[in-house]
């Protein structure tokens, strides 16, 4: 945690920032001080809020709310009270906070954050609706199986490892539906440990490896399964080591094996089968020595089914996509005035439509590899009929560092609304450094106000430790750069974004421990406004001045 600075310093570095006339530097990399509008003002105008600062210049200050703080930490959920008039989720309406394993829906944590905000006086902007990450991934790629179109039921629920006693053993009591073994001449043990997005899996910790690969192994309970059909078995499976081993073997009276080497990071393994028997049971056997967790095992019917991206798969997806969209877009029809619908649809490399082939893993899953170009539009489209009052946005990153990308996203746009997509606005997230240049900021504001649709600056964070220096420090100099740039992107926005077409200004995130980059991305970086105190930085008070326009 660094020192917090005093309301003193402060004014000093702000005072030294506006009376620098925001001059770019040489390089073009960024402000080298100042307002970027060559106007010198008095700096002890830093009374009031942020939100009644922008309310004042006519557009609303936000910020994205972590769920867990705002219910438990009075300093954060303060803050936020105090200085934003709206706030974004970031993660709580999203498809994997709300979509069940089963498909089915879950609204208790989002409803009670909406509550939370709502009754602190707070306008909740709607993010996301459409993206390809922080979904339901299982229950996504269930659709993609095969069976009726409607989703494949997994024959091996025991699977998920979630049910069980304690923490370690042999035995059947570990996990229901399991039974675990360590014979023979080996040596080793089970345990019950978080899993690959879930809170319990299966760990095999395998020490002396036996005789027989059978030695030490897990045996799943029989299943039922009609002789002749095929099937396919997809496991969830890390290790500890390089090289290791875990087979596979689906038996009763007749066997079937595969072999697996796992990497030491999580991975999806599938294998198909053609079954000669109704009651296999699927066992994990142990040959080499090592650590090797166990999770999300299913076992589906592929007999009959359709290639991929074939009517019967697109229909389920298409399907998949319109219940989450109307229902969560319904279910808020009034109270949330604006939403993100389609989120990052853009590549980072050469601007195409972001897609994917083959099989993803975890949370991740390609609407539009299903679905073609056209899943923006169905997006927009059931959005629109779920609320047609709602204004829908399209949210994107790296369009103040990617020319390439901002062009293709703009004339992704063009082409969904020549194909009837109603698009309100655009959001570009920002998440940006103290050495973003500042032609680039200029340029995507510009670019985007040209269109005509209301512009949002949507995840505004500005990074100081740009080599990712583990060690890093944030000195007095480093924070007067980031509270630069912030008061920049505030005097680009005001600038060159028409005042008809602002829809405000949102910051990722409250205090610097509370960041993405540090919780999510494991990064040591201060990108936000207030300190790990929440104390203002200068960054606050930079903002502040940008938003009063001084």
């Amino acid at each position: 945690m660094k020192k917090r600075l005093t309301y003193r310093f402060v004014l000093i570095i702000v005072s030294a920032m506006i009376s620098s006339c925001g001059k770019i530097n040489a390089a073009g990399n960024g402000p080298a001080s100042g307002t970027g509008t060559g106007t010198t003002t008095a700096t002890s105008d830093t009374s009031g809020t942020l939100k009644d600062a922008a309310s004042a210049a006519g557009f609303p200050f936000g910020i994205a709310v972590e769920y867990a703080l705002m219910k438990n930490a009075p300093a954060y959920f303060a803050a936020i009270s105090r200085e934003a008039g709206g706030v974004t989720f970031s993660y709580q309406m999203k498809h994997g906070a709300i979509v069940k394993d089963d498909g089915s829906f879950n609204y208790t944590n989002t409803d009670d954050l909406f509550s939370i905000c709502m009754n602190a006086g707070l306008q909740v902007y709607g993010h996301t609706l459409a993206w390809h990450q922080n979904q339901n991934g299982n229950y996504l790629r269930s659709l993609t199986a095969g069976g009726s179109g409607t989703g494949a039921i997994n024959l091996l629920p025991s699977g998920d490892f979630e049910t069980g006693t304690g923490t370690a053993g042999t035995g059947s009591t570990l996990f229901a539906g399991w039974n675990n073994l360590v014979g023979g001449t080996s040596a080793g043990s089970f345990a019950a440990v978080a899993g690959n997005g879930s809170a319990r899996a299966l760990e095999a910790t395998v020490v002396t490896p036996g005789a027989n690969a059978y030695d030490m192994q897990s045996i799943g309970s029989a299943w039922t399964a009609v002789s002749g059909n095929i099937y396919k078995v997809s496991v969830d499976i890390k290790s500890s080591v390089e090289g290791g081993k875990v087979r596979l073997v689906m038996q009763n009276s007749v066997y079937q094996q595969l072999d697996i080497t796992p990497t030491t990071s999580w991975a999806t393994y599938t294998w198909t089968i053609t079954l000669g028997e109704n009651a296999p049971m699927l066992r994990f056997n142990f040959p080499s020595a090592g650590v090797y967790t166990i999770d999300n095992v299913t076992i589906v019917d592929v007999s009959g089914a359709p290639a991929p991206g074939s009517t019967q798969i697109a229909t389920a997806i298409d399907s998949a996509l319109s219940r989450f969209i109307r229902n969560t877009v319904t279910r808020y029809a009034g109270k949330i005035k604006a939403w993100d619908v389609v989120n990052e649809p853009m590549s980072d490399g050469n601007g195409d439509l972001r897609t994917h082939t083959g099989t993803t893993t975890g949370d991740i899953f390609y609407w539009s590899q299903w679905l073609g170009r056209n899943y923006a539009l169905k997006a927009f489209q059931y959005a629109k009929t779920a609320d047609p009052v709602a204004l829908l946005f399209v949210n994107e990153y790296n369009l103040e560092s990617n020319n390439t990308k901002l062009d293709s996203l703009l004339a992704y746009i063009n082409e969904l609304k020549t194909k009837g997509a109603q698009i309100d606005g655009i959001g570009t997230q920002m998440h940006i450094n103290i050495n973003t240049s500042a032609a680039g900021i200029d340029n995507a504001f510009k670019k985007l106000a040209a269109t005509g649709l209301k512009i949002r600056v949507s995840e505004l964070d500005v990074r100081v430790n740009t080599a990712d220096d583990p060690n890093f420090i944030a000195g007095a100099s480093t924070l007067e750069s980031q509270a630069v740039m912030y008061k920049y992107v505030i005097d680009s926005y005001t600038r060159n974004v028409p005042a008809s077409q602002r829809f405000g200004v949102t910051v990722w995130g409250v205090a610097d421990q509370d960041s993405w980059i540090i919780t999510s991305q494991k990064k040591v970086d201060f990108p936000l406004l207030f300190n790990n105190s929440y104390g203002k930085k200068p960054a606050f008070y930079s903002v502040l001045m940008g938003l009063k326009g001084k």
